[in-house]
């Protein structure tokens, strides 16, 4: 039997046996062992087709993957928000190659990349697949295109994303492992971890987990488990535009809404466009700019004053003076003495602080440095 095959009947074994407590120990196993064959198979077929995939360079403050299958309206939309030039048909499969744009917004750069029309079986590699979905892995931030005809489009979209290891709008959870040379797999789990311990032990040992020292503080799945065992799971947020409203009814939208929401999505938080019509776009903008938790600080440079026009760019999570010493790049980290900020993070106007001051959006940052 060959890898196919054994990654098939695992999963038909897996659909065809019940969750519960008797069983879950044989599913976590399973499940170990399913992802480990794939991994195995993804190997096999790289080194096989020599690796292609989509040299796509990263340019700009943060890069967001527009996905979607065909015909949705990316490139209309592409065009639209950037000075990009994406050939833009009505038949399917009009964009073949990636195309970027730059998004100016705010006085931040943000990379908008315009991936072949995803299909089902793209995680398989069926129609070059793999090589479309190598690029959203490398984005910040995942852009969901929807036709308001075709909202169950979604679902496919997120299940093809999610066999290449892409997590979307979740954290990893957190299993720290310390190996050992003997004395078996020690494992603490809080009260708030619903699996069994047997359970978590199964999956370990399929992970050649043998003496180890385990812990894990958050409940979580066996899926979950799974993940915090491989070190290629990617973890992006994600938008959903919804394009094309120019073209339906009014009284259409409530079935739009009630599809969204049978996908979990939010109406409210998503965006609805026209691409053709550029309606819809100054909201779209903005969400792109939450999710992507962008924050601009102005530098205050010696004898030019503050340079508002072109802001340093960070993002909510790294946000501190040593982060923006980083980005600035140069001598500034060697030779950095102490900094003076204005604005939302400051107690007060030219606040003297040190690296780990952390900066909000619009401060503004006077680094002062040794000579």
């Amino acid at each position: 039997m060959g890898l196919k095959e054994e990654i098939e009947a695992i999963e038909e074994e897996i659909a065809d046996t019940p969750y519960n407590k008797s069983t879950e120990q044989h599913i976590g196993r399973l499940k170990a062992k399913l992802s480990e064959k794939k991994e195995k198979l993804e190997r096999q077929q790289s080194s096989g087709s020599g690796g292609g995939g989509y040299a796509v360079e990263k340019h700009g403050d943060a890069t967001v993957a527009l996905v979607g299958f065909p015909s949705v309206g990316k490139s209309t939309l592409l065009n639209a928000l950037t000075n990009a030039d994406s050939e833009v048909g009505s038949y399917e499969f009009t964009t073949l190659d990636v195309n970027p744009g730059m998004l100016d917004y705010r006085g931040a750069n943000i990379q908008l990349l315009d991936v072949p029309g995803l299909i089902e079986g793209a995680a398989e590699n069926r129609g070059g697949g793999q090589a479309v979905l190598s690029v959203v892995r490398t984005a910040d931030l995942v852009l969901f295109v929807l036709s308001a005809f075709e909202i169950d489009q979604y679902e496919r979209l997120y299940q093809e994303l999610y066999k290449n290891k892409v997590r979307l709008d979740t954290e990893p959870v957190q299993v720290n492992i310390r190996k050992k040379h003997k004395g078996g797999i020690n494992l603490t789990t809080s009260d708030r971890v619903s699996l069994d311990d047997e359970t978590i032990m199964g999956v370990l040992r399929e992970y050649d987990y043998v003496n180890a020292d385990v812990t894990i503080r958050e409940d979580l799945t066996i899926d979950q488990l799974v993940d915090s065992l491989q070190d290629n799971r990617e973890y992006l947020p994600s938008a959903v535009a919804v394009n094309k409203v120019d073209l339906i009814d009014p009284s259409y939208v409530e079935t739009v809404e009630g599809n969204l929401r049978e996908h979990d999505i939010d109406p409210e938080e998503a965006v609805f466009i026209s691409a053709e019509k550029e309606r819809g776009l100054d909201s779209l903008k903005e969400t792109i700019w939450d999710d992507l938790g962008l924050i601009r600080i102005y530098m205050d440079k010696p004898g030019r004053g503050i340079d508002r026009e072109e802001p340093l760019v960070l993002t909510e999570e790294k946000n501190t003076v040593d982060d923006a010493l980083h980005e600035l790049g140069g001598s500034f980290e060697d030779r950095f003495r102490f900094a003076r900020v204005s604005g939302p993070s400051a107690k007060h106007d030219e606040q003297q602080v040190g690296r780990d001051h952390e900066l909000e959006d619009e401060d503004v940052l006077r680094i002062i440095a040794r000579k």
